[in-house]
């Protein structure tokens, strides 16, 4: 008997109530909002004559009760006829009851973590990729006008240029990075001088592989895999750790001590790989030109001096110059591009680790363009 009085009292409950005020929707909320009650909320729902012309107020002074699965249902009921969250206030809601309900929206507002994306077709894939790369383009050149403006500052004031975070930085991207870098060049010459050896031996022109090897590996080997080894190397690096001091709150601690995170960070990064990769590249040219070498005397006959001599002859400055004149360029492209992406870090590790590949891959398409439209230029200098 008990139980049937409770429920004809639970369906006579006047859950909502609508009235005009000032020209919009007022709902006024009423009685316990929990899940027990969600059919009878639905119904009342529905019973309304709801219509998005108009504003729409959610007054809960008679609310006594609120959980997330009532709050879905009366936002999900709103969106449904057409209101959009502009069109939606509320009023005399207790704190925990205006928390829930931002809660509820945040959570509608927000696909699963796990969700499968939609299936675009082909057209809609490449306007949606499109647009995401003017988007990324857009981010990236105003984030080098910030770095601009910044660099501008410290030259009017040098006193807050960083020089010890700036060499620590160089220590980890040229120091630490030597033995990678010497390494691989001189695999690279010792392929490449193998690779023409066996082509130059059918026509007795073993000496010209010196010639192959030096003009490779100085002009465009050497600035390309040192590129792209301290792309892979220290430019996931500094987007990992900008990004993860981004999660830790550390770079707003920055802002709120009053300093630019720009100085702080991102301008002795720069400034380190800037000034270390044409280090590197020297490195990698000296190391390539070693592997042919080896290779020369191993297996074509051709004595280190004579290599060496051969190379001296036929490598004229501007091939080597032009090849560490390319290396600073780079390094501004993966450092800038490094520190965006750092920067950009949403506050969760999985951004974390999705801004580090990205970092990657965008520099290595950018050194490999840099360095095909350096090849066009210098071409039409004829240098």
């Amino acid at each position: 008997m008990g139980d049937a009085s409770a429920a004809a009292a639970r369906s006579a409950t006047p859950w909502i109530e609508r009235k005009v005020e000032d020209d919009a929707n007022v709902l006024y909320l009423k009685g316990a909002w929990r899940l027990p009650n969600l059919v009878a909320i639905a119904g009342a729902l529905r019973a309304l004559p709801l219509q998005a012309g108009k504003r729409f107020v959610v007054d809960g002074a008679g609310l006594e009760a609120l959980d997330t699965a009532a709050g879905f249902i009366l936002l999900r009921h709103l969106a449904d006829i057409g209101c959009t969250q502009s069109m939606v206030s509320a009023r005399g809601l207790e704190p925990r009851h205006g928390r829930l309900l931002a809660l509820v929206h945040e959570r509608m507002s927000t696909p699963p973590a796990g969700g499968r994306p939609a299936r675009l077709g082909l057209v809609q894939g490449v306007g949606a990729a499109a647009l995401g790369l003017g988007r990324l383009l857009k981010s990236h050149n105003a984030f080098v006008g910030a770095v601009a403006l910044e660099i501008l500052g410290l030259a009017r004031r040098p006193r807050l240029f960083r020089p010890r975070e700036a060499a620590s930085q160089f220590e980890a991207v040229c120091l630490d990075a030597l033995p990678i870098v010497a390494l691989v060049n001189f695999l690279i010459g010792v392929v490449i001088a193998y690779v023409l050896g066996v082509q130059a031996q059918r026509y007795g022109a073993n000496l010209f592989v010196a010639d192959g090897i030096g003009l490779a590996v100085c002009r465009e080997l050497s600035p390309i895999l040192a590129s792209v080894l301290v792309a892979g190397r220290s430019g996931a690096a500094f987007t990992a750790q900008l990004g993860t001091m981004k999660v830790e709150e550390e770079i707003d601690a920055i802002s709120t001590l009053g300093l630019s995170p720009l100085q702080v960070l991102v301008i002795p990064r720069l400034a380190a790989l800037v000034i270390a990769l044409p280090l590197l590249v020297f490195v990698g040219d000296v190391a390539g030109i070693a592997g042919g070498m080896v290779v020369g005397a191993w297996q074509l006959d051709i004595a280190p001096q004579v290599f060496i001599d051969r190379v001296h002859g036929v490598l004229e400055m501007r091939h080597f110059a032009v090849g560490l004149a390319k290396a600073p360029v780079f390094a501004a492209f993966i450092a800038v591009i490094a520190c965006r992406m750092g920067l950009a870090v949403a506050r969760d590790a999985r951004s974390v680790g999705e801004n580090t590949t990205s970092t990657v891959v965008q520099c290595i398409v950018w050194v490999i363009v840099l360095d095909a439209a350096f090849a066009v230029l210098f071409q039409h200098m004829e240098i």
